[in-house]
């Protein structure tokens, strides 16, 4: 190998660090300075970092390594594990999880990806902020169906009123910052230049996947996990479904996909055109989802908004 391979399993106060070149192994505090430390141990000469994202474990070694120069791979913990069990590996510490990872990224050949911008960063904690109130909004109305006394009520409708405010207040600021930035901004206004595509909607696009045009039609769709996957085995043909990818971004496009299948005049003899030929409706939704998204990755390719005959 003409790079060194290096296996890092994140928890809150202790980062496992494993080389595969050499076996060596050494554990560094998950802290700015146990960053810079580790830095220093891995050299920057040709030296690639496997790590699973931890939630808010992982941002400030990530950033730092990133400043470092050093080139990073991200790897979904489902497919780690799926590796460990292949490989015949059970036993979970934090020691194998690193030696495992580091094996992992050399064997599979994994590629570094840049890391989110500090500026998209932010972007994703508002919008993650906005989606965990809206969870909290729907929580409290739904608990004033069965509420009766009158305490309670005039507490819940006074909650409801504050998380409206404060929904309010993270979507401001979401739109003020991309319209700051001017290539988010162009980039906004080809997105909601698409019918069905509303602000919200653009916001969870750009923000969720910051790689949309740059990416080719089907890898676009198998991120946002509505590429089928075909299932077959000898004469055996199982029905296609769609899965794994980017699960809150599927969420953001349904009601986009509804909306399109009534007003996108081209979007709409698409989904008229599969109901016709015996699709059931949710798999018809589905794939307008993936047009959609398809669609915004072409536009934003090119750098155009939309137009009729483009779907």
């Amino acid at each position: 190998m003409t790079q060194s391979t290096i296996g890092i399993d994140i928890s809150k106060d202790i980062l496992d660090v494993h080389r595969l070149a050499d076996g060596a192994t050494c554990r560094f505090a998950n802290t700015a300075a146990g960053h810079k430390v580790l830095v220093a141990w891995i050299g920057c000469e040709g030296a690639r970092v496997i790590f699973e994202p931890t939630g808010p474990y992982h941002r400030a070694f990530e950033r730092a390594l990133t400043r470092a120069g050093l080139p990073l791979v991200k790897v979904n913990p489902r497919q780690a594990r799926r590796f460990a069990e292949a490989t015949g590996r059970l036993a979970k510490t934090d020691r194998l999880d690193a030696a495992l990872l580091a094996r992992m990224g050399a064997l599979l050949d994994l590629p570094a990806r840049p890391m989110r911008s500090d500026f998209l960063a932010e972007l994703s904690e508002l919008h993650h902020a906005r989606e965990a109130l809206v969870k909290d909004r729907t929580a409290a109305r739904n608990r004033a169906k069965i509420l009766t006394l009158p305490l309670l009520k005039r507490q819940n409708r006074q909650r409801l009123h504050h998380i409206e405010r404060q929904i309010a207040a993270v979507e401001a600021q979401i739109l003020a910052r991309l319209e700051a930035d001017p290539e988010l901004a162009h980039r906004f206004a080809i997105v909601t230049s698409i019918p069905g595509l509303s602000r919200l909607s653009a916001f969870a696009l750009l923000i969720e996947m910051p790689e949309l045009g740059t990416l080719e039609p089907k890898q676009a769709a198998s991120l946002a996990g509505l590429a089928p996957v075909t299932r077959q085995s000898g004469r055996w043909t199982g029905r296609a479904s769609i899965g794994g990818g980017r699960a809150s971004l599927r969420r953001h496009l349904y009601m986009p996909a509804l909306v399109a299948a009534r007003f996108n005049p081209d979007l709409k003899a698409k989904y008229d055109q599969l109901i016709e030929a015996g699709k059931p409706a949710k798999v018809a939704l589905t794939a307008i989802m993936r047009k959609l998204l398809v669609l915004a990755n072409a536009l934003l390719k090119t750098g155009r908004t939309w137009s009729p005959k483009m779907a």
